[in-house]
């Protein structure tokens, strides 16, 4: 089984699926261990993440560490954390900033890479592509209103989060309940699986 897994991860950092959609070409960025405790599920690497090959090395990465309550030590501990985008690769950037994760990537292997991390008690699922995947038509209309009622999702081992981009900043200054009441349940939670 270990093996199984072990290839599908080999086989998806090999991936070139969406080559002719990529600007930068491909470059699939995630972490995964069958031990893995708690998942992150984020969008899909920025540009300074497909240049290092690092997931979450950038200010967006730096905000969510300080959410966990982890450091990059624990972070970048694939036997603890696994970090599967919605998009592997770095999609481009559009009007507004960088554009969607590919659909592809996750019709092709995030159910299979989800299935290999039976230990995962806690899916850390940021933004709205995640969300929509992560809680499969169960959320709210809006991320604002699917983040406030966290609780309705947390008995399936999923609490949802807005993206911790500094493109966010205003909507984290409007939401001042979110650092208060949830980035603390989140780190009492991440303690309790990965640091203990």
């Amino acid at each position: 089984m270990t093996e199984a897994f072990d290839n599908l991860l080999n086989d998806a950092r090999a991936c070139t699926l969406c080559c002719a959609h990529l600007p930068e070409g491909p470059r699939p960025v995630f972490q995964a261990s069958k031990s893995a405790r708690v998942l992150i599920a984020g969008q899909a690497p920025g540009i300074r993440v497909h240049n290092t090959g690092v997931p979450f090395n950038d200010p967006s990465g730096e905000r969510l560490r300080a959410w966990m309550g982890v450091d990059s030590d624990l972070f970048y501990d694939e036997q603890r954390v696994a970090i599967i985008p919605m998009g592997f690769c770095y999609p481009g950037t559009g009007k507004s900033g960088d554009l969607p994760p590919r659909p592809e990537c996750a019709e092709k292997w995030r159910s299979d890479m989800l299935a290999g991390l039976s230990k995962v008690e806690l899916t850390l699922a940021i933004g709205q592509y995640a969300i929509k995947w992560h809680l499969r038509g169960t959320q709210e209309k809006t991320l604002t209103k699917t983040v406030q009622n966290w609780r309705n999702y947390i008995a399936d081992g999923v609490i949802p989060l807005p993206h911790p981009s500094p493109r966010n900043n205003i909507w984290l200054k409007k939401n001042p309940w979110f650092e208060d009441e949830i980035i603390p349940e989140v780190q009492n939670r991440v303690r309790e699986l990965i640091k203990a």
